[in-house]
Order: C-alpha cells, then structure tokens, then sequence
C-alpha cells in the first residue's frame, strides 16, 4: 500500500489553527452540556431507570440538553481532529454537518413564517401538555417558572390553563391546596417582599374575574411571547444573521483561501 503525500498542505497553517481554537471551544461547551446532562438524570434518579423519561407526558429540559451536547460534541470533535490532522475526511463530515445545520435552521424559520397558525396551534398543544406534567419533573416545572416569570404570563392562553393540571383544577373531585390556584411564577411580584412567597397563588382563581390583575398575570405566554417577537425583531434577526455566518465560514474555512 501506497501512501502520497501532497506538495502543499490541503489546509493552510491560518485556517488550521483559526478552525482549531473555535472548535476546541464548541468541543468544551458539548462537554459541559453532556455533564450537565447526565449529572440532571443521575440526580433525578433517570440513569438507574430510563423509562422514567418514556413515562413522562411533558418534554423533559435535560433531553433537549443532552441533544445539543451531543451535537456539539461530535461536530467539535470532528472539526479539532480534522483540523489538526488535516483529515479531508473529518473536515468533509463537518462541512456537510454545519451546511445541513444551516439549511434546516433556514426551512424552519421559513415554514414558521409561512404557517403560522398550524405553529401557533402546535407550540399551544405543546405548552398545555407541559402544563399537565408542571408537577410530574422539577426541571420542566423551573422551566415553565423562567418563561412565566420573564415573559410575566401564566398558562398557554390565560390563567384558566391551569385547570389541565390535576393539582390546580378547579373541579370539586380535586383535594390538591393548589386547587384552583396559579404556580408562584404567576403572581405579580411585589417589591416590599425579599422573600419569594410560593403560596401566592392559592385560590387566587376562587376570586371574581376582575380582580385577578391585582395579584397574578392574566396575559398567556403565547400572546406574550407574539408580542415580544416584533419589538425584538431586530435583534432576532441579528442573532440568527451571526449565527448563520458562524456556520457558513466554519463550513468553508477548511478549504483555506
């Protein structure tokens, strides 16, 4: 067997290094993600039991983590050893693996755009099953809290959400203390309080209508979330613009100038 060895480099010293350092750095953050990971399944008790996620009606976070590290992990591991070794091959998988990346980013955003009402109604399904599942996994709950309290929303489409969780239904089989009450992360904070009361919202739906404003959001978080989109469209449009030319220099880099 054979081995040729070509006159100049396939891939320049400049874009060898340059594609190295941004790699080593994506490798690490797939590490860090990966860890983050498993050590949520292993606190959560899932790794001894993975039937624990198939149970679950709602999306578990850690998933969604574990993907993306394993993303980043492969792709930055591919990238830094293909660099380094100039491994065509590596390198070619890289390429082929951002440009694909890329080009599903681009048909997502272009199907949303198109569709929608189908988005809306789907992202509406998907938020009132994790609504039912609020109290079946502490990630998915801190999840659901965050939006709730950044977006200052509660439910999919208001309060009355609630009444799809078993715990804050207001149907009269219903024992929970929560019954016909909001999570915490639907009250309207107040700044006398250093302290965060988490029984705020308890009965608080008992009340007439009209005075809900007074003590919890009443705004749905898809009504929030379609609001903040135009007053930030810059910024998202900037956002996406810098990741997308992130890619496509990642993916052309290798070939060197």
């Amino acid at each position: 067997m054979h081995y040729y060895r070509y006159s100049s480099a396939e891939v320049s010293c400049w874009y060898k290094y340059l594609l190295f350092s941004y790699n080593i750095v994506f490798w690490l953050a797939g590490v860090v993600f990966l860890g983050v990971g498993l050590w949520a399944w292993s606190e959560k008790g899932v790794l001894s039991d993975l039937t624990k996620v198939t149970r679950m009606h709602g999306i578990d976070p850690v998933v969604l983590v574990l993907m993306v590290g394993v993303v980043m992990f492969t792709l930055g591991f591919a990238g830094c050893v293909g660099a380094l070794r100039e491994n065509i091959c590596l390198l070619k998988f890289f390429c082929g693996a951002i440009v694909l990346i890329f080009f599903l980013e681009l048909a997502v955003a272009v199907l949303a755009f198109l569709f929608q009402d189908w988005v809306r109604d789907r992202f509406r399904e998907f938020f009132e099953s994790n609504i039912r599942s609020y109290r079946d996994d502490i990630d998915l709950q801190n999840l659901i809290d965050s939006l709730q309290k950044a977006n200052q929303c509660c439910g999919a489409y208001g309060p009355e959400d609630w009444d799809l969780n078993v715990y804050f239904n207001c149907s009269g089989a219903s024992y929970s203390r929560e019954k016909c009450g909001v999570p915490f992360s639907c009250c309207v904070p107040d700044p006398a309080q250093k302290v965060v009361n988490t029984q705020c919202g308890y009965d608080v739906r008992t009340q007439l209508k009209g005075k809900w404003e007074e003590s919890i959001f009443t705004k749905g978080c898809i009504p929030a979330l379609e609001g903040w989109l135009p007053r930030n469209i810059y910024i998202v449009a900037g956002v996406f613009i810098a990741i997308s030319l992130l890619q496509r220099y990642s993916a052309s880099s290798w070939r060197g100038p």
